[in-house]
């Protein structure tokens, strides 16, 4: 799956962030709870090179509580890195960030400068929700839209912090097809980028596995096929999805499925494990160096032979 949304304002945003860098002294990043390494953008860790950083798990209380504590244990291992787990019904809990700061600095909990702190995540992660949140104030645009915020701002918030914040911004190739699939059922991306039939189809695959008493439960399944297509069917059949002959509108299924999904209506459920992770990045790398021997390949064929 090819998923190609890379906006002209995010462009214009990484190289903001490039060039202001110097100037930031630790950095915060929102992931979703349900999706914390495929909402990870890779070009963080080019960009943070040394600097603190904190990973903020966002709506928590639409994951899997067991897995979120997994994920945090996994991604502290990287040196340098804290994480904290929210939901938004919690805002006292979302100051927490601000102690997590000055821990990370001590040599700037004495008042004498501002930590300068920036705050980045991929569209429609929370990253605005936070942001109000910590400044006691609304200034930060939410919405169920990815791309709302456009441009950078800097916050003042208590306790000598200034917040950079950035437009959500994801990265030019989504390199990983599994992360680009659920990217899209937690509508990272765009509905515009990818059907939702293939969306769904893809979730009830992985829900099968992972969460089948989800499906069974809400959806009041005695039996799940196989067979993704005759699931996403059956889901629909119950749901009353049908067009003239009986025939079930698949992209009607699928719309119910992930706006339930979305919602937290199936359940507290992630969709990824770190176990997964490390297997999809041996895969990623392992298909990295076919594709480099593939392009050396042709580069010998095109040299002249003496």
């Amino acid at each position: 799956m090819a998923i190609n949304w890379y906006p002209g304002h995010m462009h214009k945003a990484s190289k903001e962030m490039r060039k202001i860098m110097p100037q930031v002294d630790l950095m915060i990043e929102v992931l979703d709870g349900r999706i914390p390494f495929s909402s990870e953008n890779p070009m963080l860790a080019e960009l943070r090179g040394d600097k603190p950083c904190i990973k903020v798990l966002s709506k928590c209380d639409l994951a899997d509580t067991a897995l979120t504590r997994a994920w945090q244990d996994y991604l502290e291992q990287d040196k340098g890195v804290k994480t904290i787990a929210l939901t938004t019904e919690e805002p006292e809990r979302m100051k927490g960030i601000l102690d997590l700061c000055h821990k990370m600095m001590p040599n700037k909990s004495a008042g004498v400068k501002n930590i300068q702190a920036m705050i980045m995540g991929i569209p429609n992660v929370g990253k605005s929700t936070l942001i109000n949140h910590l400044a006691g104030r609304h200034i930060a645009k939410t919405g169920n839209e990815p791309a709302v915020t456009k441009m950078q701002q800097r916050i003042k918030l208590d306790r000598g912090i200034v917040l950079l914040d950035t437009p959500g911004v994801l990265w030019p190739k989504l390199e990983n097809q599994h992360g680009g699939y659920r990217l899209a059922i937690t509508g990272a991306i765009k509905e515009s980028a990818i059907s939702n039939e293939d969306i769904a189809l893809y979730a009830v695959a992985y829900l099968r596995e992972a969460y089948p008493d989800y499906l069974t439960a809400r959806y009041q399944l005695s039996v799940l096929s196989p067979n993704d297509v005759t699931l996403l069917e059956a889901i629909g059949k119950q749901r009353g999805c049908l067009r003239a002959g009986g025939r079930v509108d698949l992209e009607r299924a699928a719309k119910i499925l992930l706006t339930e999904l979305r919602a937290g209506t199936l359940g507290q459920l992630t969709l990824e494990t770190p176990q997964m992770m490390e297997a999809e990045l041996i895969e990623m790398s392992e298909l990295r160096a076919k594709a480099e021997a593939k392009k050396a390949a042709k580069l010998a064929k095109k040299r002249p032979q003496r």
